[in-house]
This record gives structure tokens, sequence and C-alpha cells, in this order.
């Protein structure tokens, strides 16, 4: 597997650093912005492979609002979101990517906290095919 990149949108530095070590001892760069502003910047900049993207930053529905604009935005539309979230478990809404994808544009949500083994498999599944 070829080195890609992947873009980490997350307030939570700690998180951040343990998802860098994990995804960067697979092989991978990892680019990272603590807000979603910062997030489309990079995102269009680098133009990354995957980018795992958290819920609930300075707003509680930050992530959404980046998931949409990065959808929304022929050059970021193609790359795939895993959203990392404890939404769930703070609110009690459960999302299903199957069920909610036209509301909510993403490949997969992965609870937080994820297991380094769970995170690395799903990167594997969700990088593009060729890879």
């Amino acid at each position: 597997m070829s080195r890609k990149t992947i873009l980490v949108i997350d307030d939570d530095i700690d998180l951040v650093e343990i998802i860098r070590v994990t995804l960067e001892n697979e092989g991978h760069e990892v680019i990272d912005a603590q807000n979603g502003k910062r997030g489309m910047v990079l995102a269009r900049e680098k133009s990354p492979d995957l980018i795992l993207l958290d819920v609930m930053m300075s707003q509680v529905d930050e992530g959404f609002q980046v998931a949409y604009e990065l959808k929304g935005d022929q050059a970021t539309q193609d790359i795939p979101i895993l959203m990392l979230t404890a939404v769930a478990d703070q609110t009690g809404f459960d999302f299903d990517p199957a069920k909610d994808k036209d509301f909510l544009p993403v490949s997969e949500f992965l609870e937080k906290p994820i297991s380094p083994r769970k995170l690395v498999d799903m990167v594997r599944k969700h990088l593009p095919a060729g890879i």
C-alpha cells in the first residue's frame, strides 16, 4: 500500500495525536486541523485521500456543516469522510450511513472512543480503490 494522506479535523488534540501515531505507523501521512474552517482550507489545498471528521467541535453540529460543505465542493466531493463521534453517547442519536446518507453525507460513523485496530480497519476499508 502506498503512502496516503489523511486529514483529521478534530479539536481534541490528544485524540489527534493518538490517530497520528496509529496511522503514521501504518505508513500514512497525517495532517490535522482543530476546527472546521481550517479543515476546509486543508482539504482544498492538500486533497487528502480520506478525512476523519469530528462532529462536535466549537459548535455542536460543526462536523455536519463541514461534511455538507466538503460534499458540495467539486474539489473535495469525492473524498471519503469517516465521522468520529460521541454524539450518540451524549445525545442518544444513532446514525446509520446506509439509511441517513442523504441527511449525512459521510461514508461511516465511528463511535469515540475508537480502538486503534478498528481505526486502521476502517481507514483501509474506505481508502480509494487501487491503493
